[in-house]
Formats: structure tokens, sequence, C-alpha cells
């Protein structure tokens, strides 16, 4: 196999490795702090790409831009899911959790089903088919955009956790509740943004992979099962490692789909997560904690 060809690989997996990063970080920020694992991931970013859709079909709004109306939208939406359904399950057992959030992807999923129909649709801007070349290497215009886009909406969530007062309360609530507690910090607040900012940037992740992909109303499946093999990469409740993981999945998709076939990504996918369980349960890039 020709240098350039694998080279090549390797560009497409990063750059769509971005995108998983950003939607991993969602779904391991939701797990972080409000320790419950969130199965109606992928149906906000399916909401997110039907937002996108619909600006572009009635008013011709670029779908990057949609992200700047499907982020807020999508906050709302997980702000409302954390109040109406998931405060009232946080204490009961793990099984009661599952049932809830797949309950809530079922839900979404027919929802869509029903008022969009099962057909594919897809969004048609200039830049969709544009790409430019480096030496022996091609950049899709599309694909680099929403690398850029994803790279920095991750680097805005970890300065947020880092350097505001919020973002420490909920690394604070993450690291021990009670404790927060006697701090003055009320958890279900935390817990309310913690979810929301995970569906922000799960539907911004929608937005920006639109140009060069399409949506039906069970599209959020797929990604949410690699953001899951993303999430356990990294270890649970790491933001850094969701990142990291994204790209690592990428990659490794991207070199999948060369070395088997078009349909090695779920293949892969699978592959990689049954390995890190088994060599390494806590996550590739978790610390451990002596």
């Amino acid at each position: 196999m020709r240098p350039e060809i694998l080279l090549q690989a390797l560009v497409n997996g990063i750059l769509m490795g971005g995108v998983y990063s950003l939607v991993s970080i969602g779904l391991t920020l939701i797990f972080g702090v409000v320790r419950i694992v969130n199965f109606a991931h992928g149906e906000f970013l399916m909401v997110g790409m039907y937002i996108t859709y619909w600006l572009w079909a009635l008013t011709r709004m670029d779908p990057i831009v949609t992200a700047l109306v499907s982020m807020p939208i999508l906050a709302v939406m997980g702000y409302f899911f954390y109040r109406a359904l998931v405060r009232r399950v946080l204490g009961a057992p793990d099984l009661s959790q599952i049932f809830l959030t797949v309950g809530v992807s079922l839900v979404l999923q027919n929802f869509a089903l029903l008022i969009f129909t099962a057909n594919y649709r897809s969004v048609t801007v200039a830049y969709a088919t544009q790409a430019f070349r480096v030496g022996p290497v091609s950049f899709s215009v599309a694909r680099l955009i929403a690398f850029a886009v994803a790279v920095f909406l991750s680097l805005l969530v970890g300065l947020f956790l880092g350097r505001t007062d919020i973002g420490r309360a909920m690394r604070a609530v993450a690291q021990d509740r009670d404790a927060a507690m006697l701090l003055g910090i009320d958890p279900h607040r935390v817990y309310a943004l913690a979810v929301a900012l995970g569906a922000a940037l799960a539907g911004a992740g929608g937005s920006v992979i639109m140009p060069y992909f399409y949506v039906f109303p069970t599209v959020g499946a797929s990604f949410v099962l690699i953001a899951f093999v993303v999430v356990i990469m990294g270890g649970l409740g790491n933001v850094t490692g969701a990142f990291l993981g994204g790209i690592i999945m990428g990659i490794a998709e991207s070199l999948g789909i060369l070395f088997v076939g078009a349909d090695a990504g779920v293949i892969v996918a699978f592959i990689i997560l049954i390995l890190v369980l088994v060599l390494r349960p806590q996550g590739l890039l978790a610390v451990r904690r002596g």
C-alpha cells in the first residue's frame, strides 16, 4: 500500500475523530457529574441534525451557523430532561436509570419517525464537495470546518470547567457531592446544567456533520455506540480522555475501512470496546488513584 493512501486515511480519521470527541465529551460530562449513563444522548444529536436540516431547508442557513441555534435549544431540552425525568431516578437502582434513558431514546426516535418519516435527508452547501491538497493529502473543507468547530468547542468546555465558578462547582460535585453541599453548592442545579451542557454539545455535533452526513430518525444509535466506546476508552467521566479517545476512535475506524472494507467502522468499535474492557477496564487514559 502506498504511503500517501495510509496518510490520507489517518487525516480522514483525525478529522472525523474531532466530531466523535465533541459528542463523547457531552456524554462523559453527564456521567462524570450526574453519575448516570444517558442512552438517549444519540437522540440529542439526532434532534440537532433535524434542527439544522429544517433551518437550511426553510431559510438556507449554513449548517455551521445553525449550531448557534441548535445548541441553546438542546441545552433547554437537556435541562428539562433532567428536571422532569432524570432527577426522579437519581437514587434508584441502576436498572431504573437505564430503562428511563433507553425509554426516552425510543420515544424520541419514534416521535421523529412519526413527524419526519424514515426518509434520509441531507443539506446541500457549496463547500460540501470542496477540498484542497497539501502535498499528497486531500483535505475536505466540510470535514475540516467540522473538526475546527469541534476542537474549538472542546477547548471552551475545558476552559469552562477549569476557569469558571460553575465549572469548578461541577468538578466539586463530581468528586464529592456531600462536601460540595457543605460548601453551599446545590447539586441538583449543577446536575441540570451538566445535562444541559452535554445535550448542547451533542446538538453542536449534529449541526457540524450535516454538510457531509444525512439525518434519519435512528441516526443517533450509530453515533452513541461510538461515543460509548470513546468514553470507556478514555475513562468514564474523563473529559480529556474523551477528546483523545475520539481522535483514536476516528483513526481506528478510518484504518478499518481502509484495510477491511466500508462496513468495518462498527466492527472496529466493538473490537476496541472488548479489548479495553478486558485489558484496561478503567480506561486507556484514566489515571490510577492510589
